[in-house]
């Protein structure tokens, strides 16, 4: 099944760093996201794009999880030449990620 059928998702960006939050519509679907949806594997999802580190949070109580991507932007707003300057559009790929 792809993410989107159990989450939705919303992104954020500072300099070159993009947040991307993963959001559970259903409380029991949290312990399978955690299980299948890694830094690791995020990394791996978006290898063309992100360059740098990615961390996985764990918010348990608002059954989430945020992802911290480092060097994912282009070099960041002012300098990228990215048609999507801000990253928003990496929510919506997130979510076509099969586990």
């Amino acid at each position: 099944m792809k993410l989107r059928e159990i989450a939705h998702s919303r992104t954020g960006d500072k300099g070159n760093i993009s947040n991307v939050s993963l959001i559970v519509y259903n409380a029991k679907d949290y312990e399978l996201i955690k299980e299948k949806v890694t830094a690791d594997k995020v990394k791996e999802w978006f290898k063309d794009i992100v360059h740098g580190e990615v961390i996985r949070y764990e918010l348990p109580n608002l059954k989430a999880f945020n992802f911290v991507m480092d060097n994912a932007l282009g070099g960041g707003v002012t300098r990228s030449l990215s048609l999507d300057m801000h990253g928003k559009s990496l929510s919506s790929a997130l979510l076509e990620m099969e586990i």
